[in-house]
């Protein structure tokens, strides 16, 4: 499974996200401009020592990134979307698309794409909600769906 940000602007974020990547084994691309540095020191804390655990990708533009997986599923999340992302049927190559902190995924993506674009369910006045934690709830579900294929669910020490 991919992530794919387009164009992120705040380096914690990524930096969770890149968490997330590193634990699930989910590869992370990032889609120039960048908000920060790849070495920006908000972004290796917030990622902590699981770097090494994440293949990172960084594309020029989303157009590379479509090229390069001409054959993968990609899911558009937005909060404009027209269904659920549970609704979505998750495959394990899929790219699960983000757009930037402040602007979402841009609106020429996501009208040529509709009928792949997902969102998060919530109430009524709720803008969004953060980009890292967004990234989480859709990886998850796609997880799920995939029964956490190459993720131990019982950890050292717990009971079964």
């Amino acid at each position: 499974m991919h992530i794919v940000l387009i164009e992120p602007e705040i380096p914690g974020n990524t930096g969770n996200i890149a968490r997330l990547c590193a634990a699930t084994g989910i590869e992370l691309h990032l889609v120039k401009p960048l908000g920060f540095s790849i070495d920006d020191k908000h972004l290796k804390r917030a990622g902590l020592d699981y770097w090494h655990l994440v293949r990172v990708h960084v594309h020029e533009s989303f157009q590379e990134v479509f090229e390069k997986y001409p054959g993968n599923n990609f899911h558009y999340c937005s909060t404009k979307a027209p269904r659920a992302h549970s609704e979505a049927h998750f495959q394990l190559d899929d790219m699960l698309v983000f757009g930037k902190e402040t602007a979402g995924i841009p609106e020429n993506i996501l009208k040529s794409n509709w009928e792949k674009c997902i969102r998060i369910p919530m109430i009524d006045g709720a803008r969004s909600l953060n980009l890292s934690n967004a990234v989480a709830v859709v990886a998850y579900e796609a997880m799920r769906q995939l029964d956490y294929v190459n993720l131990q669910q019982v950890g050292p020490g717990t009971r079964t």
